[in-house]
């Protein structure tokens, strides 16, 4: 059973109390089948990362480092305990899921930074998982796929083994939706487009859809993307996010990089973490895991 999502007041959001009770109440809510896996937690710089493996061993060549969501301000990586879980038993691959900082304690750089040290942390000790360095690809979820994107880019350039490929669901792309107040009064569910604006707010440090931000920190405005590794985008067709993770896609290929989008007719953000036993959810995750294990 996976987690199911829930539209946050940005009310509570926007306080730090408030996202200090989601993230404690979490630890009491999440509830996963880890039949066949193991989970451990290790450190991998700045902060910790759970690392996911197969018990009776690793069977594929490659590797996920996949990031947890919760619009940059809220989340922790044990929300995405049951995906993970079901990730390594079907692929047999370890999957890497860091806890970076969260916003606004921690904005841009930071949560990057920390998943950048998960990336490399993954790569240093790829040998010791049974892992191919060549075939770790960089995946997440909502503000989780955001932060893959974002890792994606400054990969690309700034390290030595770069991603397989990116494999992002419902991600949280471009600052300029929250900025677009017209979307406020159709209360999206699972994420208002009044919680996206805490989100890149807290995220940028400076209110979202300004003129500049800082460099890096939003995927859709960056105007190169040629050298990207082959993407697999999800979104649901009445998601927050729908347009803008569609138009990453054209932009993409455009640049000549693979992209391969799926929407899912009249799903929300975050169906994907409903119960697994809907048909709707299971089809789009076989789909998922199905594109994710021919590039790992």
């Amino acid at each position: 059973m996976y987690a199911r999502p829930v539209a946050l007041p940005a009310s509570v959001l926007g306080t730090a109390a408030g996202r200090w009770l989601i993230n404690a109440a979490m630890k009491f809510t999440l509830r996963a089948d880890t039949t066949g896996v193991s989970i451990t937690t290790r450190p991998t710089g700045s902060t910790m990362s759970r690392v996911y493996l197969p018990t009776e061993g690793v069977r594929g060549t490659g590797a996920l480092l996949f990031i947890h969501g919760g619009g940059f301000v809220i989340g922790r990586a044990a929300m995405n305990d049951a995906l993970c879980c079901e990730i390594v038993r079907r692929l047999g691959i370890a999957v890497v899921s860091p806890d970076y900082r969260l916003a606004p304690k921690h904005p841009f750089p930071t949560p990057v930074d920390d998943c950048h040290e998960a990336w490399e942390w993954l790569v240093a000790h790829a040998a010791e998982l049974g892992v191919d360095p060549e075939r770790i690809a960089v995946g997440g979820q909502s503000a989780g796929g955001g932060l893959a994107a974002m890792l994606a880019l400054r990969l690309r350039t700034a390290a030595r083994v770069r991603p397989s490929a990116q494999w992002l669901l419902c991600p949280m792309l471009d600052d300029r939706t929250a900025a677009n107040r017209e979307l406020d009064a159709q209360g999206h569910f699972g994420w208002t487009n009044q919680s996206n604006r805490i989100g890149w707010r807290s995220f940028l440090a400076t209110p979202a859809g300004g003129p500049a931000v800082p460099l890096g920190a939003v995927p859709s405005r960056e105007t190169e993307l040629e050298g990207l590794p082959p993407t697999w985008i999800g979104v649901g067709s009445i998601d927050l996010f729908h347009d803008e993770d569609v138009a990453y896609a054209e932009a993409l290929r455009a640049a000549g990089v693979p992209a391969t989008v799926v929407v899912v007719p009249g799903a929300p953000h975050g169906f994907e973490l409903a119960g697994a036993e809907a048909a709707v959810v299971r089809n789009y995750i076989d789909t998922a895991v199905g594109w994710l294990g021919s590039s790992v």
